[in-house]
């Protein structure tokens, strides 16, 4: 979610859902209630107690000293002090949630001050980002040992959103380097501290 209200769902995935999570109720297409406006969706602890889950851009974020990713032995980004920062979409994503993993990474508080407390952010110390697509983060092993993908979006709703994420970040004032988009990747990095964050666009976590 993002700000107090419901982004629209595809109308096909929310009569799924709402069906499962057993919310009763006409869906239009816009992915919004024929009367009454949006559904009210169970919340995320409800849902997940169901088995429902609802897929977002998620991002693993980790502070470095410095990191750089190769692709066939060519360095395709680098960084010095900054963040790397791991992107997965899924299928149901929008731009929205893409700009809003971007907000997140820019202005998350956790480079120190002078005092040595984490209460700074990338923008305020001119830190750089390296931002890597991996689809893995949707991995879902709930089920036997082989995780399934089948949430995460493919190539060609994936990139447009990663790419759309990387832009949004460089407007936000941060330095943006990348790997490529669905090559094999080797990413070499020294971490800071460590200090690493889970971010969902739908704050599941």
């Amino acid at each position: 979610m993002h700000g107090a209200g419901l982004r629209p769902w595809p109308a096909k995935s929310l009569q799924v859902l709402l069906r499962a999570a057993g919310v009763q109720g006409l869906v239009g297409e816009s992915g919004r209630g024929c009367a009454g406006g949006p559904p009210q969706l169970p919340s995320a602890f409800d849902r997940r107690a169901q088995g429902v889950y609802c897929y977002t851009v998620r991002a693993v974020v980790q502070r470095v000293r410095e990191a750089r990713v190769e692709v066939e032995g060519c360095v395709t980004g680098q960084i010095g002090r900054g963040l790397v920062a791991l992107i997965g979409v899924a299928h149901t994503d929008t731009l929205a949630d893409a700009r809003f993993i971007a907000e997140k990474i820019a202005h998350l508080r956790i480079f120190a001050d002078a005092e040595g407390r984490m209460n700074l952010s990338a923008r305020d110390v001119g830190a750089a980002a390296l931002v890597i697509s991996q689809f893995t983060l949707l991995g879902d092993a709930r089920k036997g040992r082989r995780p399934s993908y089948a949430a995460a979006a493919p190539p060609e709703v994936a990139e447009p959103l990663y790419q759309a994420c990387c832009q949004a970040l460089r407007e936000q004032g941060v330095p943006v380097a990348t790997g490529v988009f669905g090559a094999y990747m080797q990413i070499t990095l020294v971490a800071d501290g460590p200090v690493t964050i889970l971010l969902d666009s739908q704050r599941v976590f």
